[in-house]
């Protein structure tokens, strides 16, 4: 099969696209398998079980701020860089991330580099189950690493705090997309982080991650994707701030946003994980 039409090497790359490139001397593969605990995996014992060839594993839970309590937050420029280059990911190079679940984590790690001002980054569509599926290759073996520079610009603007989150909510000033499943955004389940609120941060609209997808997990098509955020009442002319649980499946809507070519866009790093622990913050229930 021929590459994809849609395939965009700062975006979203198609499996034919990354078999055709896998031998590029400039290419990282990136796997950032991670998994919410329910789902019972382990992102890096299944990378070192078998991964697509030249992979390294991005590590989502280390390769973070350690110092903070919520989850994950984005690292710091200098851990980010330093782990980057022990991983021999650095300037002039394409990178390609994929995921163990088809698109789950790996958006996260896109956006990662984004808010470092690395712009030629990739998802891989449909991610290592769509490359299984196909037959194509894999290996057990960790890739050989070489140190390379790499020079940060930190992208202040793709990342709100939740100071910044509620004033734009409250003035109406961006749209807040949540990529939570309808339950949880409606507060009718308890979130699976224990002693949190359940329900939504007020005026936000829900466009859950997974109606993002076709049934392959692959990314739907730009005009289908519009159409998702509009059915939603989300009104595009406006900038947006994506949620999630805490900040993982935000950076799909985020992607989505992206392919869309709306780009003015941020993600709430923090999410509920946050804003569901703070008793004076606002908190709505109920399907809007």
């Amino acid at each position: 099969m021929p590459p994809s039409p849609a395939d965009d090497p700062k975006t979203l790359v198609s499996t034919e696209w990354l078999a055709k490139h896998l031998k590029d001397p400039d290419l990282r593969i990136l796997d950032a398998s991670w998994f919410l605990p329910a789902a019972g995996r382990d992102g890096r014992a299944e990378y070192e079980a078998g991964h697509i060839p030249g992979a390294r594993f991005f590590d989502i839970e280390e390769i973070s701020d350690q110092r903070s309590e919520l989850p994950h937050m984005a690292p710091p420029i200098e851990k980010f860089m330093a782990r980057m280059r022990a991983m021999g990911v650095g300037d002039g190079h394409q990178v390609v991330v994929y995921d163990g679940s088809g698109l789950f984590s790996a958006a996260r790690v896109w956006w990662t580099f984004r808010l470092m001002g690395k712009t030629d980054v990739a998802v891989l569509d449909g991610g290592l189950p769509k490359w299984k599926a196909e037959g194509r290759e894999l290996e057990d073996m960790p890739p050989i690493v070489r140190d390379r520079h790499m020079t940060v610009s930190r992208q202040a603007g793709l990342v709100k705090d939740v100071t910044q989150v509620a004033h734009a909510a409250k003035l109406g000033l961006a749209e807040v997309i949540d990529a939570r499943g309808p339950a949880r955004f409606a507060g009718a389940e308890p979130e699976p982080r224990p002693g949190l609120r359940a329900g939504h941060i007020p005026g936000s609209k829900n466009v859950p991650f997974g109606t993002l997808l076709n049934a392959d997990g692959t990314v739907k098509d730009p005009a289908a994707l519009r159409a998702l955020f509009e059915a939603a009442g989300v009104d595009l002319r406006k900038p947006a701030i994506t949620s999630c649980g805490s900040g993982v499946t935000a950076a799909i809507l985020a992607l989505a946003l992206e392919r869309m070519g709306h780009r003015d866009w941020a993600l709430y790093d923090g999410s509920w994980a946050e804003w569901g622990m703070y008793e004076d913050l606002p908190v709505a229930t109920g399907a809007a």
